[in-house]
């Protein structure tokens, strides 16, 4: 799965990269994936920070997560810069109907796709046998391109919300 994520994730990119990933509060059709795609590229082509270019990227990555990304090698990004980035997103939320920003939602890639769980059903997941320690959680907190290649994906009990959660019942 981590070849997957690096498969779509640009090469010529500093490993210290910023990366905002934003989480939807449900999956993107085909459709909507495509004009995302598009309207993230529009974005990322534009991006400047103050008057000088980013070097950005963004994309719809498992049709649920908006990554973006910026390579602070040559300019860093100043705060209007991450601001109209955060536009951008507010703009997708409001043209799909959907919440970038509930992060009492926790994902996790379950037989291949991304599944969302509230964060207060996790236990109740666990105990039920429905996820368990090994199953693979996006952790939506990493900061860096080296994060996001290495881990974005965990296993539940390698995560920040293994010591909020017990195995014992499972």
């Amino acid at each position: 799965m981590q070849q997957e994520i690096q498969d779509k994730i640009p090469a010529g990119f500093h490993d210290s990269s910023r990366v905002w990933i934003y989480q939807s509060s449900r999956p993107f059709v085909e459709k909507e994936e495509k004009e995302i795609n598009e309207q993230l590229y529009q974005f990322y082509t534009q991006w400047h920070t103050h008057g000088t270019p980013v070097k950005g990227w963004a994309g719809l990555l498992f049709r649920q997560f908006v990554v973006i990304m910026a390579d602070e090698s040559d300019a860093s990004v100043s705060g209007c810069s991450t601001d109209s980035s955060v536009r951008v997103i507010k703009s997708l939320e409001r043209q799909y109907s959907v919440n970038f920003f509930d992060r009492m939602t926790i994902t996790f890639l379950i037989e291949g796709k991304a599944q969302m769980l509230p964060f207060n059903q996790v236990q109740y997941a666990i105990d039920k046998g429905y996820i368990n320690k090994d199953t693979l959680l996006f952790n939506n907190v990493i900061g860096t391109k080296a994060e996001l290649l290495e881990h974005w994906l965990v296993p539940l009990h390698k995560s920040w919300l293994a010591g909020r959660v017990s195995f014992a019942a499972a």
